[in-house]
């Protein structure tokens, strides 16, 4: 996929600083706002958002983050990520994830995450 949200998650497989902030700049606003289930405030910009996506990167290897679903309603998109590699027991493990997305033009302006899928387990 070439869309926008498709290319941020891609670029949280990618190990490299320099080709993880150019492949996310190119998905982004420069005044991107992104609240992840993961940090406390909300990430501003994309220095800070490249540098959250690098401790996902730095703290589980080898993993990657999958678009596996979207679908948007008045402007919003809902997409749900698989973030997936293998576990501390050489297990592959996958944890489903959703992001609500808003755009400006055609790059992510906001995104708001939340862990699973709001649905009991």
């Amino acid at each position: 996929m070439t869309d926008p949200i498709s290319i941020f998650f891609d670029a949280w497989r990618l190990e490299s600083s320099g080709e993880r902030l150019s492949q996310i700049a190119t998905a982004v606003t420069k005044s991107i706002e992104c609240d992840d289930p993961r940090t406390q405030q909300t990430l501003k910009g994309i220095n800070a958002l490249c540098d959250y996506v690098g401790m996902f990167a730095a703290n589980a290897p080898g993993w990657s983050a999958t678009v596996v679903g979207t679908d948007t309603t008045a402007g919003v998109t809902r997409a749900t990520v698989a973030f997936g590699g293998k576990g501390p027991e050489g297990h592959e493990v996958t944890q489903i994830g959703q992001y609500f997305v808003e755009t400006e033009g055609n790059l992510i302006s906001r995104m708001v995450g939340f862990v699973g899928t709001g649905s009991p387990e």
